[in-house]
């Protein structure tokens, strides 16, 4: 999906929730430009991309999926690999617009909580919207294994400001944090069709480090 057809479906998204159309095309020019920045290997609007296909994918399961959308579309917006707040910061400046463009607290507040929620992948409120929403960010721990090796590859070129032994001890925790769970995926659905080939991929790389 290329910038262009993430910000149609943006506007499409906006025009439905009654968000003012210069509010909107404002914001998407802005969220384009913070997922293009450069030093963004992976959490870029490829990333944005996958989410929003995969949202479209699975749509029929979801109940709020125009919430779960501006969660989408915000999750990243900040992503500062030396900052250890970019959730809620992203969660803030998705806040920040919602009230802008006029959106119902309940939703707001949603979308807040579903963003603040993707630190850590292990949140407190039980939602099935939300779980899907974080089984779609952490889908790429079940790619194959060439793309996860790219996935990879990138991740660590977003922490290129970091030493090998300091890349190498932070990610070795990231990846025994999600192989500690007793679920990766919080749906019985990704569970059932991904939770195996994640956890074959993240042994794979915790080997190689």
């Amino acid at each position: 999906m290329q910038p262009d057809a993430i910000r149609k479906h943006w506007l499409t998204l906006n025009q439905r929730c009654g968000s003012p159309a210069a509010t909107a095309r404002h914001e998407i020019d802005r969220l384009i430009l913070q997922y293009s920045t450069f030093g963004r290997h992976y959490h870029n609007l490829d990333h944005l991309t996958d989410l929003l296909a995969l949202q479209h994918q699975y749509a029929s399961l979801i109940v709020d999926n125009d919430s779960l959308l501006f969660a989408i579309y915000f999750h990243d917006s900040v992503y500062q690999p030396k900052r250890n707040d970019n959730e809620l910061k992203s969660a803030e400046e998705a806040i920040f617009y919602l009230r802008k463009a006029g959106a119902p607290v309940e939703r707001q507040e949603k979308v807040y909580s579903y963003i603040l929620a993707t630190a850590g992948h292990q949140p407190a409120l039980s939602d099935p919207d939300l779980d899907y929403l974080l089984d779609f960010d952490l889908a790429i721990l079940a790619a194959t294994p060439d793309r996860y090796k790219l996935y990879a590859k990138n991740i660590r070129r977003e922490y290129r400001m970091y030493s090998w032994l300091e890349y190498r001890n932070g990610r070795i925790k990231v990846l025994q944090h999600f192989l500690s769970m007793p679920h990766i995926y919080r749906t019985e659905l990704f569970r059932g069709q991904y939770e195996l080939r994640a956890r074959q991929n993240l042994e794979r790389e915790l080997e190689k480090l």
